[in-house]
């Protein structure tokens, strides 16, 4: 997965960066600077784990509580 496409996954779920680094472990920053280039391997799972997550698996936009 290309990380154009892990941007709109973001964007579409109505997610902003900072809750999915912050679900991922790590800071904000670092997210960014991890979407530099393409993500492979672990940091690819970590992030569509993250996604899965905070959206129920079904990609949905979340709900607040």
């Amino acid at each position: 997965m290309k990380n154009k496409e892990i941007r709109k996954q973001i964007e579409q779920a109505g997610l902003r960066y900072w809750q999915v680094a912050e679900a991922i472990g790590i800071y904000p920053s670092t997210f960014c600077i991890w979407l530099r280039q393409e993500l492979t391997g672990s940091r690819l799972e970590r992030v569509q784990k993250a996604i899965e997550e905070l959206t129920g698996g079904d990609g949905s936009e979340r709900s607040e509580a």
